[in-house]
C-alpha cells in the first residue's frame, strides 16, 4: 500500500508511519521485523538501548528491499552525550546494524541534569556534515531543550520523537515543534496498556467508519501531522496499524479524541525535565 510522505526541514522526506521495534530481540525479533518490512512499513525505528540493532540489520537484509527505500532511525542514549562518545556511539550503531549510512538520528532522552545534550547534538550536526547520518532530530526535548541546542548550533533537529497518545496529546509541544519547522514523531502511538480503545469518541469512530479502534487511533494521529511509531508482532496487527489512509475522520471526531487527555496521561513518570536514561 502507498504511504504518503512529509518533506522534512532539512529536505528529506519521512513516511506518514513508521513501526516500533522495542523490545524486538533474537530470532522472534529479526522474524518481526523482516515481517513489517515486507507488509510494507519503510520508516524503522530502533535505538542503542533497544539492544537490537543487529536484528533489525539483519531484518533488513533478509527483506531483500532496496537500502535506499527504507529510513532507519537509531538513538543515541544518555551514557554518550559527550561529543567524543556521541561520535563513536552513532558509529557503533552503524557497525550493529551493517549499513554505511543512518537516514535519521535522534538524541534519545535530554538528560538535562548531565547537561551535555547540547554537546550531543553538536556532534550530530558534524556527522550530518560528513554524511554518516543524513537527517539528525531529538527525542523527548522541551521547548527550552530545544530553544538551547538551536541557538547554540543555528541547527534545527527535523524531528522531536515524543510520547503522544490520546491520553496525552501534547497539544503545546506539537505547537512548539510546528513553530519550529519540526515534524512531530509519536511513540506509544497508541497509548499501550492504556490504549483508550473502549472510550465512546474511539469505539463510535470505529464504528461509524469500519475500522477498529486501533486504526481510529493511529488515523488521529496522522490527521493531526504526527508521525505514529506503532509496534505489533503479529503480521495482522501490522496490516492493520499500517492500513489508516483509505478512511478519513470527521474534525468532531479528531478533536473529542483530543479532549480525553489527561494532566497525568502520561504512561510512566517519563517528564523529560527529570527523567534519566542511560
Amino acid at each position: 500500500m502507498a504511504i504518503p510522505t512529509h518533506t522534512l526541514n532539512d529536505g528529506a522526506t519521512l513516511p506518514a508511519i513508521g513501526f516500533g521495534t522495542y523490545p524486538m530481540k533474537g530470532a522472534d525479533g529479526v522474524a518481526a521485523i523482516r515481517s513489517a518490512i515486507e507488509v510494507g512499513y519503510r520508516l524503522i525505528d530502533t535505538a542503542v538501548n533497544y539492544e537490537n540493532e543487529r536484528e533489525v540489520g539483519e531484518a533488513i537484509r533478509q527483506s531483500g528491499i532496496a537500502r535506499e527505500d527504507l529510513v532507519v532511525t537509531s538513538k543515541l542514549p544518555g551514557r554518550d552525550h559527550a561529543y567524543d562518545d556521541a561520535i563513536a556511539s552513532v558509529h557503533g550503531s552503524l557497525e550493529r546494524l551493517g549499513l554505511d549510512y543512518l537516514d535519521l538520528h535522534l538524541i534519545h532522552w535530554p538528560n538535562p541534569s548531565r547537561d551535555q545534550y547540547a554537546d550531543a547534538w553538536r556532534a550530530l550536526v558534524d556527522l550530518r556534515e560528513q554524511g554518516v547520518v543524513r537527517s539528525i532530530g531529538v527525542s523527548n526535548f522541551t521547548a527550552d531543550h530545544l530553544e538551547r541546542i538551536i541557538e547554540e548550533s543555528g541547527v534545527t533537529p527535523a524531528v522531536n520523537q515524543i510520547e503522544l497518545h490520546p491520553y496525552f496529546p501534547q497539544e503545546q509541544m506539537r505547537e512548539v515543534n510546528a513553530g519550529l519547522g519540526i515534524r512531530t514523531e509519536s511513540w506509544s502511538p497508541l497509548g499501550k496498556r492504556q490504549a483508550p480503545f473502549a472510550e465512546p469518541a474511539v469505539a463510535a469512530a470505529a464504528e461509524r467508519h469500519g475500522v477498529t479502534p486501533g486504526q481510529v487511533i493511529l488515523r488521529w494521529q496522522v490527521q493531526l501531522g504526527n508521525v505514529p511509531i506503532p509496534k505489533s508482532a503479529t503480521p495482522e496487527r501490522q496490516r492493520a496499524n499500517l492500513d489508516v489512509f483509505g478512511f478519513e475522520l470527521a474534525d468532531d471526531e479528531v478533536a473529542a479524541i483530543t479532549a480525553l487527555g489527561r494532566v497525568d496521561g502520561r504512561l510512566f513518570r517519563g517528564d523529560p525535565e527529570t527523567h534519566e536514561e542511560m
